[in-house]
């Protein structure tokens, strides 16, 4: 079993940064892939990014450039870095790990972008 902790979102101004982290318990060995995904209010479930085990990085077009997936192993920790945001990004933003092909999800962390 995989436990994924979610943390770090909050209520930010448009064009400010956050760093939300997830942090990886139980079983973490043999992860495919980690990455992130976000409810926005409204809308569909859409992933934002995923990082495969040999370090290959995808990202939702409206993120490239603006958000950065990073996994800091000793800490079994995975991070969104999310740079210039935009009310647009309002969501609840859940991390997910893929584990010997069996997904995992956290709770999530809600992050709010005023203008």
């Amino acid at each position: 079993q995989v436990q994924l902790v979610e943390s770090g979102g909050g209520s930010v101004q448009a064009g400010d940064s956050l760093r939300v982290s997830c942090v990886v318990s139980g079983a973490v060995d043999n992860i495919d892939s980690v990455g992130w995904s976000r409810q926005r209010p409204g809308h569909q479930g859409e992933v934002v990014t995923t990082m495969l085990s040999d370090g290959t990085t995808t990202y939702l077009d409206s993120v490239k450039g603006r958000f950065t997936v990073s996994r800091d192993n000793a800490k079994n920790t995975v991070y969104l870095q999310m740079i210039n945001l935009k009310p647009e990004d309002t969501a609840i933003y859940r991390c997910k790990v893929v584990r010997r092909g069996a997904a995992y999800w956290g709770r999530g962390t809600r992050v709010t972008v005023s203008s």
